[in-house]
């Protein structure tokens, strides 16, 4: 990686854009896949920040597909603070949220620093790739996949929750880890996967909104990217993101994680390989 950073040009900010929606939502690590293939296409890194701002249109995506969801479970948990006879499913799944986001709020501020610098090597993001290759298939083999959305407990949310704290290393997943969690606990692939989706929403969006001012400011190592790159690519990310939710709903009511499984592994040697032959650096 250079010492001093480097303007991004519009290819590799288009590029970044498509890249982080299409695998924010895919278990298959977004902020991993921007950290390899800026490394390896581009020479650098596009840090930590473009990653966290470019993710504001990925959650932009989730907001707008679940419009119809968010704003009944809002109206629910207001409702239900009000007058307990009206706390049914929607008012607990807000709650849910709300408690399963405080540990990745705690553990991102605690560790933002190591997150920036540390935790983007790619001898750990390619580790990552393929231990949680494994935990997914783990979960997807014993997994009983019973219960559905309507059964989900205080339990599961905070289990989800703390999974998600692992998502803070390029190369776990997000959707990944929370998914594998909501399987090991007995949820559908379908519950699983569409409590992640608004588990991430208020993780993301501060994370966003916090690096924010670093985006914009760019200094130091890897790739700079403008205010102007920066909006394209959120917007680029937005649309893909957007069709990104669709097909992945579609898929995992008829399929299994496995497909993800072998994919990540495939990646996670490959980016070894490089490594180990010198073709890409790790830092």
């Amino acid at each position: 990686m250079n010492a001093v950073g480097e303007s991004m040009t519009w290819v590799q900010a288009i590029v970044l854009g498509v890249i982080q929606g299409l695998t924010e939502f895919l278990p298959v690590s977004s902020s991993g896949h921007l950290r390899i293939v800026s490394e390896v296409f581009f020479g650098d890194d596009a840090g930590a920040s473009f990653t966290a701002v470019t993710q504001l249109g990925t959650e932009a995506a989730v907001l707008l597909y679940f419009a119809r969801d968010i704003g009944r479970i809002v109206m629910a948990w207001f409702r239900g603070l009000f007058d307990p006879a009206k706390r049914e499913l929607d008012y607990r799944i807000g709650w849910y949220v709300i408690i399963a986001t405080i540990p990745i709020g705690v553990f991102g501020f605690a560790f933002k620093d190591q997150i920036r610098t540390g935790a983007r090597n790619l001898w750990l993001i390619s580790t990552m790739l393929i231990v949680f290759a494994i935990v997914m298939a783990i979960a997807e083999y014993y997994g009983r996949k019973e219960r559905p959305l309507e059964q989900l407990t205080t339990r599961d949310g905070v289990v989800m929750g703390l999974t998600q704290c692992l998502s803070l290393i390029p190369g776990v997943s997000r959707s990944g880890a929370t998914s594998s969690a909501g399987l090991f606990v007995g949820l559908t692939r379908e519950a699983a996967v569409r409590f992640s989706f608004l588990l991430a929403i208020p993780a993301v969006t501060a994370s966003g909104l916090f690096s924010l001012p670093d985006a914009f400011e760019p200094a130091g190592e890897g790739l700079n990217a403008s205010g102007a790159q920066l909006v394209v690519a959120t917007l680029i990310a937005f649309a893909v993101g957007y069709a990104a939710i669709a097909w992945l709903l579609r898929f995992v009511a008829k399929h299994s994680l496995y497909w993800f499984v072998g994919y990540r592994i495939a990646l996670g040697a490959l980016v070894m390989g490089l490594l180990a032959g010198g073709v890409v650096s790790a830092t």
